[in-house]
C-alpha cells in the first residue's frame, strides 16, 4: 500500500507492505536510525518519536497508520547545528551514558514539556516511566527534563 506522511519536515512516498512498524519504516526506508529498536512490545521507548507533536511508540505504530501525519525523529529535533534545548539539557546534565534509550528520552521529554511546563521530579519520572535506561539512576535525566522546561517557560523553545 502507499503511505504518505511528513518525516522532519520532508514529505515522503513510498510503497510499504501493511504490517509495516512505524519503527522499521523509519530505519530502513528513510535511513533514520537515529530511533533505536529496543523490545517491539512498548516496555523500552527506545522507539519514541512524536506524531503530530505528541509522542508515541513507534514500534506499536503502524507505518499506514502514520499515513497522511507528520513524525519527528531524533534527527529532525536540531535546527541545523543548533540542538533542541532538550538535547542540550541533557548534554549539560550528562543525561546518558551508552546512549541507546536517548533518542526516545529525548523524544518522549519534548511531548511531556510541551504537555505541561511546569514539572516537578515526580511529574518527570512519572512522565517518562514508559521510557526504560538501564545504565542511568535517572537522577541526570530527571534534571535534564526540568531544566528544558524552566528553558520552555522562559520562552527558549
Amino acid at each position: 500500500m502507499k503511505v504518505k506522511l511528513e518525516v522532519n519536515g520532508e514529505a515522503h512516498e513510498r510503497d510499504v507492505e501493511p504490517r509495516t512498524l512505524l519503527v522499521y519504516f523509519l530505519r530502513e526506508e528513510l535511513g533514520l536510525t537515529g530511533t533505536n529498536v529496543g523490545c517491539d512490545t512498548t516496555s523500552c521507548g527506545a522507539c519514541t518519536v512524536l506524531l503530530d507533536g505528541e509522542s508515541v511508540k513507534s514500534c506499536t505504530v503502524l507505518a499506514a497508520q502514520a499515513d497522511g501525519h507528520s513524525i519527528t525523529t531524533i534527527e529532525g529535533l536540531a535546527s541545523g547545528d543548533e540542538l533542541h534545548p532538550m538535547q542540550q539539557a541533557f548534554r549539560e546534565h550528562h543525561g546518558l551514558q551508552c546512549g541507546y534509550c536517548t533518542p526516545g528520552m529525548v523524544m518522549a521529554a519534548v511531548s511531556l514539556v510541551k504537555e505541561n511546563p511546569d514539572l516537578d521530579e515526580a511529574a518527570v519520572r512519572e512522565g517518562l516511566e514508559g521510557n526504560l535506561c538501564r545504565c542511568t539512576g535517572y537522577h541526570n535525566i530527571v534534571q535534564a527534563v526540568l531544566d528544558a522546561a524552566r528553558s520552555s517557560r522562559e520562552g527558549a523553545w
